[in-house]
């Protein structure tokens, strides 16, 4: 188990823009790896009302249990290693085996007994070491729908975010408003369920 701060900036890109950064970084699609996202919450949003996000990351046959919650600086991530069975089980019936993020998520107030996994997230990710941090180029899929995303995850916010900001510049890339992953996610389910 460990618990981190997460720092990273993110930005929406076009297809073109994407293919762009990827020839830019001399990045082929023999460097991309796949992770699908199992998102997990309460049928009434308790975990999203928290600005809190629960998932499974299943990559290479390995599972990850992650809590995000908000700190003053990025988000806290609390992460947790699960055998195959477990998470199966916890994919099935929403129930937490016992640790860290079922504590942190008790503490919240909210209700462990209405947790379900109601949906998932496949994406394709490049990760290269950029000037002291980790730029990640993301293709995802969910629902209908695909998006790509440039991440820049890094320990120092101001060095960070001026270093991604100029790589965008550079790019000729406008900074773009980027919600997170799960966010998207859930704008996605919301609309699939009112079509």
């Amino acid at each position: 188990m460990s618990s981190e701060i997460e720092i990273e900036f993110k930005n929406m890109v076009t297809r073109e823009e994407f293919t762009q950064l990827l020839k830019n970084f001399s990045i082929n699609s023999e460097d991309f790896s796949s992770q699908i996202n199992h998102y997990f919450d309460t049928p009434d949003f308790q975990l999203k009302n928290h600005h809190a996000a629960l998932r499974i990351r299943e990559k290479n046959s390995q599972y990850t249990l992650t809590l995000k919650q908000p700190a003053n600086e990025g988000l806290l991530e609390t992460n947790e290693k699960l055998d195959t069975k477990t998470a199966a089980d916890l994919l099935e019936s929403g129930v937490l085996p016992a640790g860290e993020v079922k504590t942190a998520i008790e503490q919240m107030g909210i209700s462990l007994k209405d947790l379900a996994c109601f949906g998932s997230l496949s994406t394709k990710r490049a990760e290269i070491i950029y000037q002291n941090g980790l730029l990640v180029f993301d293709h995802s899929s969910y629902f209908q729908k695909e998006d790509y995303e440039i991440e820049y995850e890094v320990t120092n916010f101001a060095e960070g975010k001026k270093i991604f900001d100029l790589l965008m510049q550079n790019a000729n890339i406008p900074i773009r408003k980027t919600d997170n992953k799960v966010v998207r996610f859930y704008k996605e389910k919301l609309l699939s369920q009112n079509n």
